[in-house]
């Protein structure tokens, strides 16, 4: 039929940016949704405080069905100029890499972990910086997933190229002059990780202990329910950011080691409502690295 208009396939909507085991197993099928395992370990490392070994072994071995892999650790998605370990790439670059995998501008994207969300949450963010919104989290990973009984299989998937078009959001991210700016105007700046690390008193640290003077302190850890790997209720979360005062703060700059666990402060501080969070992409990676940087212990 001469003059017709091609047939598009109906694109999935998120019901959310955290979704369900029993939202994934009933949608896995669903047209235009594809599904990514993020999986990446911090291993203890005598040359550094922590070293950062891909997933992509573990996602091998058994991930959910039909799901693709992304690495943290590769250079589409860490910039391999950038002198800290997880650097963000530009916007442009990060479309290019998602489009590789398949994430076009119609696709709707579900990310999950093995066991740390916050791997799962960085790509999420990663997909709002490069200006793509159909994203979600599975809330518990992998490891609710499986503690359910659900299927996984083995091997690799591979998804066709797709096209993603950037559509920059510069202000999602903060450097060092934007966290030095934030604390001079009093806008609260949030430390995700524990609080042994924010006071100083013990765990990793990354050359200088402690926390960056000013911030308060919420640590990604105890957001979740450590026998299910899920999150815990909205209410709880809600009332741990609300005592530091982020919910009501003009403006809020997650950070913590190397910007992956500020990603679940970003991610639920966007949950909640709040239109003004900037994550600190490489967060005391950099900080500590400057001696004139105000630290703080105790």
């Amino acid at each position: 039929m001469t003059g017709s208009s091609p047939i598009t396939q109906p694109t999935t909507r998120l019901p959310d940016s955290l979704v369900s085991t029993d939202w994934l197993a009933d949608n896995l099928a669903a047209p235009g949704l594809r599904v990514f395992d993020t999986t990446c370990f911090l291993v203890p490392d005598p040359k550094s405080a922590l070293r950062a070994e891909s997933g992509r072994a573990s996602y091998e071995a058994g991930h959910i069905p039909g799901a693709g892999f992304l690495d943290i650790t590769g250079p589409g998605f860490s910039d391999p100029s950038g002198r800290f370990r997880f650097t963000m790439p530009s916007p442009e670059r990060l479309a290019e890499a998602f489009g590789a995998h398949g994430i076009g501008d119609d696709t709707a994207v579900v990310l999950y972990a093995a066991d740390n969300p916050s791997w799962a949450t960085r790509f999420w963010w990663m997909l709002q910086v490069a200006g793509h919104d159909n994203a979600a989290v599975l809330d518990g990973g992998l490891k609710k997933w499986k503690a359910e009984g659900r299927p996984v299989e083995t091997g690799v998937e591979r998804h066709p190229a797709a096209t993603l078009t950037p559509k920059p959001r510069p202000h999602l991210v903060v450097d060092r002059e934007g966290v030095l700016a934030a604390l001079a105007a009093g806008h609260c700046v949030v430390n995700a990780l524990s609080p042994e690390q924010h006071t100083g008193t013990g765990g990793t640290h990354y050359g200088r202990p402690g926390r960056i003077a000013g911030s308060v302190n919420v640590a990604s850890r105890d957001l979740l329910d450590p026998a299910t790997g899920a999150f815990l209720p909205q209410a709880e979360i809600e009332a741990a950011m609300r005592a530091v005062g982020a919910l009501e703060a003009e403006r809020v700059v997650p950070y913590c080691g190397g910007g992956i666990a500020a990603s679940v402060t970003t991610f639920w501080l966007t949950r909640l409502g709040h239109r003004n969070v900037a994550l600190y992409d490489n967060s005391l990676g950099e900080w500590v690295s400057d001696p004139e940087l105000p630290m703080q212990t105790g």
